[in-house]
């Protein structure tokens, strides 16, 4: 199978788990099937799905993402030690662990094609990240409290596992606690990483953009919060903060 038969049968194939897409007409453009496929797996609820589909996805989105461009942390150049800065796409980033920007249910965005870090994630690391997710959330018995973070496997991703944390969400103006709960989604990532003798760690800008933390305030609680842990001696050598917009490259540029 071409990627092109490869997409076609993961639509087909979602499409026929549910009765009421069963005339839906599937496009013949590829971004359009693109657009298809991903907006299927962001509103599928988290649950088993056979070995055969599992294949070709795995196949299908392990080709996408090299198609786009992996990234080796190793050949990043460091900002400062241990620290770097990087502007790109995180889901094309080898390393150890990136970071979702998560919430409290913590098994993925459901909104069809959002553009938020966490629906890209939940994309293409594939159906299996959401039902990992879904699977620790029923051992936990409650939401994911903020400031927390869980560990799962990084799936069809370039990195081995994903570290996911709910940060706080701004309503008016930032308090103290806010703050505070911001430095602890980013020490409870590190801290997680520690415990599983993980070396690279990729943040993403934690509850800025839709979460309304200012995007200055919280870079400087990142890069002050990474520069405290990286004093103790653990496994993390390596943190890189992971910025899409260039709003936030030129902020972490004059902060590093």
């Amino acid at each position: 199978m071409n990627q092109s038969e490869k997409r076609l049968f993961l639509i087909q194939s979602l499409l026929k788990e549910r009765p009421e897409y069963r005339d839906l007409s599937i496009p013949t453009e590829p971004e359009s099937q693109r657009q298809l496929l991903r907006g299927l797996m962001n509103v599928r609820r988290p649950r088993r799905i056979g070995a055969d589909f599992l294949k070709i996805q795995d196949k299908y989105l392990q080709g996408e993402t090299s198609a786009k461009g992996i990234i080796d942390v190793a050949d990043l150049m460091p900002a400062q030690p241990g620290l770097y800065l990087w502007q790109g796409d995180i889901t094309t980033l080898k390393c150890d662990a990136i970071v979702n920007a998560a919430n409290s249910g913590m098994t993925g965005c459901y909104i069809p094609n959002h553009r938020c870090i966490d629906n890209a994630i939940h994309t293409f690391a594939g159906v299996e990240l959401r039902l990992a997710c879904e699977e620790l959330m029923e051992q936990q018995g409650f939401p994911e409290p903020v400031g927390q973070a869980k560990i799962t496997p990084a799936f069809n991703l370039p990195c081995r596992y994903v570290l996911h944390t709910v940060g706080p969400v701004i309503n008016g103006r930032v308090t103290k606690e806010d703050e505070e709960l911001l430095a602890s989604s980013y020490r409870s990532c590190l801290e997680l990483a520690a415990e599983n003798k993980l070396e690279s760690v990729a943040f993403c800008c934690i509850s800025t953009g839709v979460f309304h933390f200012p995007n200055e305030q919280a870079a400087e609680i990142a890069v002050r919060t990474v520069k405290e842990f990286l004093k103790k001696q653990t496994s993390v050598k390596k943190v890189i903060f992971n910025v899409f917009k260039d709003l936030d490259k030129v902020i972490y540029e004059k902060l590093l």
